[in-house]
């Protein structure tokens, strides 16, 4: 874990910039993931949290998971240094006491410049996917979100069809192509490569992904849920990774109660163009809240 990464600390929390490609936490043997990862950041500066406030030693630093960011998705993410703090943190996301936004690079047509989005999703295990369902359907759980376009420029040509498409998924459930997300033939159609602001009030799997691309804005560089043409704009335009960031996290802090309020600039390839660059420099440098609260229901 590189120092520059790490936003902010003390004896209670780590806040830290997680980079695209790298799990919050797996199972797998081998693979690195943030929890390791800070784990031994703290090992080596000798801040066993653990220790200190529970008096034992020789043990690993407590790490505790509040929040997930999917593994393609670079973005701020707090981390317990004790399970006090952990519990006080968790509390705060089941009572959506936390604010969270994101960034993502979207492409489509013809959709509205700002909405809330919402929809009912079921996941499915097997193939670590979800789906927009009726909300009849067992397991299935609301999921709400704020959306608002900032900067759009013109989307590059894309010439091919859909079965030529690597990684191409047309999952049951999402639409595809069907006006919503555009012509599957050749050419752009109008489309748009749009910045969009997106504040999340709940937490399910892979949901801005789903709804953002059942909505007809599919993000850049999902080779998972996109419509056909936004892969191949993605192949052109060589994009690697799902253009999402979680650019901006609040919450309170679990001792002292203060407000405490996080954003980064995304590193991704795809916001780098210069309007979107606009935006966002335009948000870094304000203090007030980008994104109007949705009445609870």
């Amino acid at each position: 874990m590189s120092q520059k990464r790490i936003l902010y600390e003390d004896q209670d929390i780590i806040v830290c910039h997680k980079a695209a490609g790298i799990a919050t936490q797996t199972a797998r043997v081998g693979q690195a993931d943030m929890v390791s990862e800070i784990a031994n950041y703290l090992s080596r500066a000798g801040k066993n949290a653990a220790r200190n406030v529970h008096g034992s030693r020789g043990t690993q630093p407590y790490v505790g998971v509040i929040h997930r960011l999917d593994q393609p998705v670079e973005g701020v993410l707090v981390l317990a240094k004790h399970k006090k703090a952990a519990t006080r943190l968790s509390r705060q996301i089941a009572e959506d006491e936390t604010e969270k936004y994101y960034y993502a690079i979207v492409c489509g047509q013809g959709y509205e410049k700002q909405g809330d989005l919402e929809d009912y999703l079921l996941k499915d295990g097997r193939t670590n996917t979800s789906a927009v369902v009726s909300p009849e359907v067992k397991d299935a759980r609301l999921a709400r979100l704020h959306y608002e376009i900032l900067a759009e420029q013109d989307a590059p040509a894309a010439a091919g069809a859909a079965e030529d498409v690597e990684g191409y998924h047309d999952h049951e459930g999402q639409r595809s192509g069907d006006g919503i997300a555009g012509s599957e033939e050749s050419g752009t159609g109008g489309r748009k490569l749009a910045l969009a602001r997106i504040r999340l009030y709940t937490g399910r799997h892979h949901q801005i992904r789903v709804q953002m691309r059942y909505a007809g804005m599919s993000l850049l560089g999902d080779y998972k849920y996109a419509d056909a043409q936004t892969i191949r704009i993605s192949k052109q335009l060589q994009v690697k990774e799902v253009a999402l960031c979680a650019y901006r996290l609040s919450f309170f802090h679990p001792e002292s109660g203060r407000r405490m309020d996080f954003r980064i600039r995304p590193e991704g390839k795809s916001f780098q163009a210069e309007e979107f660059l606009q935006e966002i420099q335009k948000e870094m440098m304000s203090e007030t809240d980008p994104i109007r609260i949705m009445p609870a229901k």
